[in-house]
């Protein structure tokens, strides 16, 4: 077994990594500049959605918590008439970036400690690289990319943005993988 203690260099260097490869795909590539779209009427919408001074939260529309009144005329006329949304609702505002990119950056590190973890109990100390890679590669893939599924089928966000942000997820698995790969420890 592989202790998470001696692999906090792969851990730290591979959550800097793919800390900064994420930046350059979002910054340089414009794959994702279609991940939502501008709804009609934008600045009448936001006029008119102003003045219920909504706080920041997430939101359903229509929204029912009760089965009975899920089941309710009332609710399937609401349904049926439209339209039905999720929307987040943020601040208003500059949209600061500082505190996302230091959650994303502990993102990062928990999926590299648990990387560790996985590859630690399953691949021995002097093991080689591919053994390494393959295990770093699927664990932090899966959490890199896998939930990003339930959004699509629960919540109906476009497949085609959820499978985008699943090859982001593939490329940050590579250069995790690489990494652990690299400097696992020897025998």
């Amino acid at each position: 077994m592989v202790t998470i203690v001696s692999l906090w260099l792969p851990i730290l260097l591979s959550a800097v990594i793919v800390f900064v490869i994420s930046s350059v795909l979002h910054m340089v590539f414009t794959y994702h500049n279609s991940d939502f779209k501008k709804i009609p009427s934008e600045d009448q919408v936001m006029d008119d959605l102003r003045k219920y001074n909504i706080p920041p939260g997430d939101y359903m529309v229509p929204y029912t918590s009760d089965n009975k009144e899920r089941k309710s005329e009332q609710f399937r006329e609401k349904m049926n008439k439209g339209p039905m949304f999720i929307a987040t609702v943020f601040r208003s505002g500059e949209m600061g970036m500082g505190a996302s990119l230091f959650l994303w950056f502990i993102y990062c590190l928990i999926i590299s400690i648990f990387a560790a973890y996985i590859t630690g109990h399953a691949i021995p100390a002097g093991a080689g690289y591919l053994s390494v890679f393959r295990f770093v590669g699927a664990s932090s893939f899966a959490g890199y990319s896998l939930a990003l599924m339930q959004d699509s089928i629960w919540f109906k966000k476009n497949w085609s943005t959820t499978i985008k942000s699943m090859f982001d997820g593939l490329i940050y698995a590579l250069f995790t993988a690489g990494v652990f790969g690299w400097l696992w420890p020897g025998a």
